[in-house]
């Protein structure tokens, strides 16, 4: 009688655990207690006094959600990120200057120039210039060209605009904040770039 009992339990346990390895292979895994279950949504009583706000409290005041909007350009050479509050482009080296070079091409003016339209356009008084490079070559290097890169940029802006009431803020961060895997150079080469930003309808 208890070998039959044994025997029926390590049978019980061998075909729970097949059941269970092969569910966790059907699919993708998930974390513990995220499994989709069947059971009925459950019913929400309107009139219960737990879901009323308590006499004398008040609801906290309403917020805009900050909604991000990107378009980039096919190829990822050119890429403007909108939010409620700000404005940003980010310009790869490739399209603004030569290799390992802080020289503007003649090409490049022109799209510089389009981000000035669209600073006047947002009455913006305050600019972001931020150069970055990839992680090549030495970080005290990186710094310094990427500098270089944004008081390129930085003196187009300023003459495009023509504007005292403009101020801008002007750095070179190098290697620092990639936003793409440096171990390829695709992923590189959305790391060399600079980036100017300011307020939405700053006045």
């Amino acid at each position: 009688m208890t070998q039959t009992r044994l025997t029926l339990a390590l049978t019980t346990a061998t075909l729970l655990f097949a059941t269970t390895t092969a569910h966790a292979e059907d699919g993708p895994s998930v974390p513990p207690g995220t499994e989709a279950t069947a059971s009925a949504p459950v019913e929400v009583d309107p009139n219960d006094p737990d879901l009323k706000i308590p006499e004398g409290a008040t609801l906290a005041a309403p917020k805009v959600l900050d909604i991000k909007q990107v378009v980039e350009e096919q190829g990822g050479e050119e890429r403007r990120e909108d939010t409620n509050a700000d404005v940003k482009f980010a310009l790869q080296a490739e399209v603004l200057f030569g290799k390992d070079s802080a020289k503007l091409s003649a090409a490049s003016k022109a799209r510089i120039a389009a981000i000035a339209e669209e600073i006047k356009t947002q009455n913006a008084t305050k600019v972001r210039v931020f150069g970055f490079t990839d992680n090549l070559g030495t970080s005290a290097h990186g710094d310094v060209l990427s500098r270089r890169r944004a008081n390129a940029v930085h003196d187009v802006l300023d003459s495009e605009l023509n504007d005292p009431n403009i101020t801008f803020e002007v750095r070179g961060y190098g290697e620092q904040y990639p936003i793409a895997d440096n171990s390829s150079e695709s992923g590189r080469k959305k790391n060399r770039r600079v980036e100017v930003s300011f307020p939405r309808g700053d006045s």
